[in-house]
């Protein structure tokens, strides 16, 4: 597919100078957007040396014991949340009460939002690949530095802002937890629109809390312009497992801002350019909610906990 793609772009005429940015999916003969290819042209961070995603090597990736475990706030407490259409993906708001720390993290990190990136029909999709395999679905929740109030005052911090990535793969059956989700695209098909989620708990749609504790950490980019290389990412290992019906409802039920289907939001993997990618232990992780200290048993279908 990816082939594909790029033999359009070399049929057609070099993309506009004024156009907007877009996925290669979006790009046509008729379209003035510049493609991932040309986002530098108008984005310059865009050809950075420290781009996002990357293609993580395993057996490059360098175990790091100092790694800290991930702490999370507000990932157990059930927050209203805002989903909206922004033309290119679908972005659900988050409270900033909800934060975490870990990795080489200097400090607490507050959460802005979480958003997905996906293929087409469950086919590849995540924007990270690991020892060249791409995964149909890729979530990131973002979060930036508890001392900024904007992600544009963080995009000026070289670690200003913190992404933790995890994979989706196909199940034979549907994720209750993802139901919420799935239900509001209808309501945010087209670019602008809006709709509340009065009740998520976050921790609901993530892997198990005892799979929490692989993760490979580097120093990276922001994967849409402006490309600003200010993120330390944390990419899980073990993938959130939806069906392939779910799977295929972002890209059925969304349309981009020029009305066609939402399809193919990925940006390709970037040299790596001699950044380390760090590998974690298994270490202990912790939920933590005000100053209490709690271990997280994982129950179908909620989340038990105990002081």
């Amino acid at each position: 597919m990816r082939a594909v793609l790029s033999l359009l772009t070399l049929l057609c005429s070099a993309p506009g100078a004024a156009g907007d940015w877009c996925y290669q999916s979006q790009f046509s003969c008729n379209e003035t957007c510049e493609e991932p290819a040309h986002w530098a042209d108008q984005h310059p961070y865009c050809g950075g040396r420290r781009q996002s995603p990357i293609n993580v090597v395993t057996r490059k990736a360098q175990y790091d014991s100092s790694l800290e475990p991930f702490t999370f706030e507000g990932y157990d407490q059930t927050h209203s949340v805002t989903a909206e259409n922004l033309g290119h993906s679908v972005h659900f708001a988050l409270s900033s009460s909800v934060r975490t720390q870990g990795g080489h993290m200097p400090d607490w990190y507050k959460a802005v939002n979480f958003h997905l990136h996906w293929g087409w029909e469950a086919g590849p999709g995540s924007e990270h690949t690991i020892d060249g395999e791409q995964f149909p679905m890729e979530l990131h929740i973002v979060h930036i530095h508890r001392k900024y109030k904007t992600i544009a005052d963080a995009a000026k911090d070289s670690a200003g802002i913190a992404v933790l990535a995890f994979f989706f793969e196909e199940s034979s059956q549907d994720n209750p937890y993802y139901k919420v989700l799935i239900d509001a695209l209808d309501e945010v098909k087209h670019a602008g629109n809006r709709t509340i989620i009065t009740a998520l708990q976050l921790v609901s749609i993530l892997p198990k809390p005892q799979d929490l504790r692989k993760y490979y950490y580097y120093s990276g980019s922001v994967t849409v312009p402006d490309c600003d290389e200010a993120v330390v990412w944390a990419v899980f290992e073990t993938p959130i497992r939806i069906s392939r019906e779910q799977l295929t409802a972002f890209s059925q039920k969304l349309l981009f801002r020029t009305e066609k289907p939402m399809k193919m939001t990925f940006r390709p993997t970037q040299p790596l350019n001699g950044r380390v990618v760090l590998r974690s232990s298994a270490g202990l992780l912790s939920f933590s909610l005000a100053t209490l200290s709690l271990a997280v048993v994982w129950t179908s279908p909620g989340l038990r906990l105990f002081l």
